[in-house]
């Protein structure tokens, strides 16, 4: 089962570390199938290809961001993989010079202008999108947790927000926002996404913000409840867990021959919130109790009910090496706020372009057997009509 990653990074005057609009220059020098722009233009999107191992993601990953370094670098920039920017400003001047998204900035005005969030997105393959749909469903209550391992947005406007992932309460204003609900079959989800565009809620099915959703244009389940990760391997770590929860959510639908979904789902919103809140540094809702518990024991029950079938993608060795970090140190979030709490938000932000780069103490560690060979791109998600990156 294939993956692949899309990663949003801001772009940053290194001097001031405030978000500036030259993303449309940084990719000028950079090819256009890989790297794209995105709604403001103080952000670039990175599609990596498709892989069957983790180990080849990572050092595709590595490789985008080298390349987008070397890129911004050149023009006296820096890039950071951040759900927020510590120093934000309020709102965005002018949007991405594309006709679409000049109708969200005038549509949906101080929500678009204050899009200044970037995350990551998880690709996993699926055979059609009945399936996609219905395991949708299934891997919805463990989507929190992802989250929490992802959180890197603490800081907004230049303070602290007191949240671990500010990010998720910005993005939740979309109105296709937040959980997806349950849905029987792809055409009952369909008809539901379309009447959103008649009754003038959202233009296109390419503004359906939910945590995971059904590509609208590859054969994918699309994981977009993450920040963006400072750190490559928080990306491949929480790729190989969605990839795991899709493969298990498969095996019990087949099992069980019918979507096994009571309804009940109303908790998800603030499962999230409690994610959002919290990082890795406090409590989740825990999927099967529905009551609280620690961070922690959360992610601990999540890799060992994935145990089989991280084992069955021979990805159990490297996500379990690559969990105890996040579980030993915490989230982004709390190492943003040690650093700005012994610096200062401009120390944050040099933190953040060091770890996006790579660096940690000035040295760019290969962990977990994740090596930095540059591997060459496989078969496309989609077939063979479709690009040999994952796309928007």
């Amino acid at each position: 089962m294939r993956i692949g990653v899309e990663e949003e990074f801001h772009v940053l005057e290194v001097e001031s570390g405030l978000l500036v609009p030259r993303a449309d220059a940084v990719l000028r020098r950079l090819p256009g199938q890989t790297f794209t722009t995105e709604l403001q233009p103080c952000t670039v999107e990175a599609n990596s290809a498709v892989h069957t191992s983790l180990q080849d993601l990572y050092a595709d990953l590595t490789g985008m961001r080298r390349e987008l370094d070397a890129a911004a670098s050149s023009l006296g920039l820096a890039v950071v993989a951040s759900g927020t920017a510590p120093l934000a400003p309020a709102a965005s001047a002018n949007p991405t010079a594309e006709d679409r998204y000049r109708h969200m900035a005038e549509e949906y005005r101080r929500v678009a202008d204050e899009q200044l969030i970037c995350g990551a997105q998880v690709h996993v393959d699926v055979p059609d999108r009945d399936t996609a749909v219905r395991v949708m469903c299934e891997v919805s209550p463990w989507l929190p947790a992802l989250l929490a391992l992802s959180a890197s947005s603490p800081f907004w406007q230049g303070t602290d927000t007191g949240y671990a992932s500010w990010r998720t309460l910005l993005w939740q204003r979309w109105p296709t926002a937040g959980p997806p609900g349950c849905y029987e079959s792809a055409a009952e989800y369909d008809a539901a996404i379309e009447d959103f565009v008649r009754a003038g809620i959202i233009s296109d099915t390419g503004m359906v913000y939910y945590d995971v959703r059904p590509s609208d244009h590859l054969r994918t389940l699309e994981l977009r409840i993450c920040d963006a990760c400072p750190r490559a391997e928080t990306v491949v770590l929480i790729a190989g867990l969605f990839r795991a929860l899709v493969t298990e959510a498969r095996a019990r639908l087949r099992k069980r021959g019918t979507p096994g979904c009571a309804g009940r789902h109303e908790w998800l919103r603030g499962a999230s919130w409690r994610a959002a809140r919290s990082g890795l540094e406090g409590t989740l809702v825990d999927p099967e109790t529905h009551r609280e518990a620690s961070a922690r024991q959360v992610v601990r029950k999540l890799l060992l009910r994935l145990r089989p079938a991280l084992e069955a993608h021979g990805d159990w060795g490297t996500v379990r090496e690559l969990a105890e970090e996040p579980l030993a140190e915490g989230s982004a979030a709390r190492r943003m706020r040690r650093t700005a709490r012994r610096e200062d938000l401009l120390g944050c932000v040099d933190m953040l372009i060091a770890e996006t780069r790579g660096e940690r103490g000035g040295r760019r560690p290969a962990r977990a057997g994740l090596s930095r060979t540059v591997v060459a791109p496989t078969r496309p998600l989609a077939g063979p009509e479709a690009p040999d990156v994952v796309g928007r």
